[in-house]
């Protein structure tokens, strides 16, 4: 009830709204200024679109470049991460080893490394 109360409400102003900034047109006084001071005559004018954007295309990639050349500025020192060190040396050797079942020994391949 409270929403439906509401819709009604905010139609209800925004349709005097509308109704109070509707006027009356007056089309004589608009003739009356038109024949007053008529517009100049139509003029043909050749628009040469295509030379405004190759201009702002140029810019914008001389603009990337000084951009790109100011933020690449390798005059300063930087910090270059040290190699990792080398991968450690393993490989696989029989060893004997004690079974924990029997106490007894068996062999087994075990991964050695240096």
């Amino acid at each position: 009830m409270k929403k439906l109360v509401l819709s009604v409400v905010a139609a209800a102003i925004a349709a005097s709204s509308v109704l109070a900034v509707a006027e009356t047109a007056a089309a004589q006084e608009w003739r009356q200024r038109y024949y007053d001071n008529p517009p100049p005559p139509h003029r043909h004018h050749h628009h040469n679109n295509g030379a405004a954007i190759a201009g702002g295309l140029a810019a914008g990639v001389i603009g990337g470049l000084i951009g790109g050349a100011i933020v690449n500025n390798n005059s300063g020192p930087r910090y270059i991460d040290p190699p990792p060190p080398p991968p450690p040396r393993c490989w696989f050797e029989d060893r004997d080893v004690r079974n924990e079942y029997d106490g007894g020994w068996h062999t087994e391949s075990v991964r050695v490394c240096s």
